[in-house]
């Protein structure tokens, strides 16, 4: 058998030209470009322009067309003979790739436009990313420059986000790698009339890198059960380490919706994507007032259920609130009882392997967006987080129980929230939640000088 087969494949190598047009003739387009990458005379016969005109033609209206009578039936001929002899080689095939990519940007952006009030992010996320057939993957590289793909992931969408669960059997030792990439993963030619091939050629954008060289000393900690320990990496990358063997158990990491699809799709396989930065509007901030009207969304969830979803309006900060590179935008507070929000006292991040499931205590994701005064997304992330115990005592006469605190910073800002759990009601009370903002950030966005 094993025989047969090699001497079938020296048979097709060996064929005239002319035949092996004739066969390529009947493939289609993903086929044709896998065959094109055999050797450079496959490359060459893949790319001929009469095989892809009828590609092309079978898929888009012709531009002029020549109708003939042939046996009473109609036959096109698209754009003549000269769409053959006037054009170099490949043509045609880059025609049919850039009008598929076109068609497929074209039904994403219909889905995005709509925008939900409450977010200012587009309201039907999860359909955009299965009609665009995007993806996320991990690259795992070792200390020998070896690369091991994950792609088989479980998703959790959610209002403002995503989040992205890869486990195998199979996963190099932690000792030995030294770097992991997150890509999005978008088909070259995506099928119009349902799910993308995953063998078919696909395009890579660089989302994250990070490094895992020295993880447990150079991350942080952010829960543990029985089975695995947490260690968190920005932006928003968990690794779940078994507690006996110190392997890679799971890795999880969270999207948030903003710029998502850009940053998915838009960049190389070596370089992110480059987000195009803001164009203030004139006069729409003074420095001497500080900001003004901005709109915070935030969600609280564990990837399989949701803890808190609320949306914050009218916030602000006046001169005084700005010390020490920040600008302090004030959500909740001890004083106002009417924000207070309570939180259940089932917290925990869930996850699961081939094998184990469970579910860290007092550990979430917490996707933050931030609206400026004219709606438009100012600062937003979404980011693994985790609850510990203040040394300070309740002040407050309604609310006697243990304080506990969830700090998260970034480049870009801070968020501090304070919650005291209330053993009666088996429940925790968030009494204050203050976002600072770098003013690097304000002054970029505003190219004011705070």
């Amino acid at each position: 058998k094993c025989c047969l087969t090699v001497f079938l494949f020296l048979l097709f190598f060996s064929m005239p030209s002319e035949m092996l047009m004739k066969i390529l003739s009947y493939l289609d387009a993903v086929s044709l470009l896998s065959i094109g990458c055999v050797n450079k005379r496959f490359y060459d016969l893949a790319n001929d322009n009469g095989i892809w005109l009828k590609i092309y033609s079978r898929c888009f209206k012709p531009k002029r067309t020549i109708w003939t009578m042939k046996s009473q039936q109609r036959e096109t001929i698209s754009l003549g003979c000269a769409a053959l002899r006037d054009r170099k080689p490949g043509y045609w095939k880059k025609e049919y790739i850039f009008k598929q990519i076109a068609a497929v940007k074209t039904r994403v952006m219909r889905l995005v436009k709509p925008v939900d009030p409450y977010t200012g992010l587009p309201c039907k996320n999860k359909e955009a990313i299965k009609a665009s057939g995007l993806s996320w993957i991990i690259v795992l590289k070792d200390k020998n420059r070896k690369e091991h793909v994950m792609e088989k992931a479980n998703l959790s969408f959610k209002d403002t986000s995503v989040t992205v669960l890869w486990y195998s059997t199979d996963l190099p030792c932690l000792d030995i790698l030294s770097t992991l990439k997150l890509y999005g993963v978008m088909p070259l030619l995506p099928d119009q009339s349902g799910a993308p091939s995953k063998n078919g050629p696909r395009l890579r954008s660089l989302i994250a890198e990070y490094h895992l060289a020295n993880l447990t000393e150079s991350s942080v900690v952010v829960g543990a059960d029985k089975l695995v320990q947490l260690f968190s990496l920005n932006p928003g990358l968990l690794v779940g380490l078994w507690k006996e063997k110190n392997e890679i158990a799971f890795v999880m990491v969270s999207l948030h919706y903003h710029q998502l699809l850009e940053r998915s799709t838009l960049g190389s396989a070596t370089v992110q994507y480059a987000l195009a930065p803001n164009t203030p509007v004139l006069d729409d901030v003074d420095p001497e007032y500080g900001l003004h009207d901005y709109i915070l969304h935030v969600d609280m969830h564990g990837r399989s259920c949701t803890y808190l979803c609320g949306t914050f309006r009218s916030l602000f900060c006046r001169k005084g609130d700005i010390a020490n590179g920040y600008l302090r935008l004030p959500v909740v507070s001890l004083k106002d009882h009417r924000k207070h929000m309570p939180l259940p006292g089932t917290l925990g991040l869930s996850w699961e392997t081939d094998v184990f499931k469970g579910k860290v205590k007092d550990c979430y994701m917490m996707d933050v967006t931030l609206l400026d005064e004219t709606g438009k997304p100012f600062w937003c992330f979404s980011a693994p987080v985790h609850m510990e115990p203040s040394a300070k005592a309740s002040c407050l006469y309604d609310y006697m129980g243990p304080i506990y605190t969830i700090d998260y910073a970034d480049a870009e800002g801070k968020v501090s929230v304070e919650l005291i759990w209330l053993e009666e009601t088996k429940e925790y009370i968030i009494v204050n939640l203050v976002l600072y903002i770098s003013t690097k950030k304000v002054n970029d966005w505003y190219g004011t000088n705070y």
